[in-house]
């Protein structure tokens, strides 16, 4: 299993009603996305965000095809501009050692692909965690 989790917090500026929206739409990720075998989204608890999700997958294949799920990107566009810093890891029970490499690929390719996404993680005024562009 792979858990990828992201740690949110908002910008102060960031409407209520979009932030709701943004978090409905994590949701919905997590209900449509199939290679999602669970998942949740809600409170930060203990730290200097306001929101996180965490969602699971099988296996690389199945990270892969989150990671690049048409809805996963609109969420971006949608949640990113309201994100004022963000954390994003990933924990697996893989033990096969290229794993890691493997989910850093994974975000290479998708940065590497949408300049236009790699444009919303620079407005973040802070990103951290399992790839940043230019990072690798």
């Amino acid at each position: 299993m792979i858990h990828h989790q992201i740690r949110l917090a908002m910008r102060p500026d960031a409407p209520r009603d979009k932030v709701e929206e943004a978090l409905e739409m994590l949701r919905r990720m997590g209900r449509e996305i199939d290679a999602v075998t669970y998942w949740t989204v809600g409170r930060d608890v203990g730290g200097d965000f306001d929101y996180g999700a965490m969602f699971a997958v099988e296996d690389i294949e199945g990270y892969r095809a989150y990671m690049h799920a048409p809805l996963h990107r609109r969420v971006d566009e949608i949640g990113l501009p309201l994100v004022r810093d963000m954390v994003s890891h990933d924990l697996t029970d893989d033990e096969d050692p290229a794993t890691a490499d493997r989910i850093r690929q994974i975000h290479a390719e998708r940065f590497a692909g949408d300049p236009a996404l790699v444009t919303l993680i620079e407005g973040l005024g802070s990103y951290e965690g399992s790839s940043a562009p230019g990072r690798d």
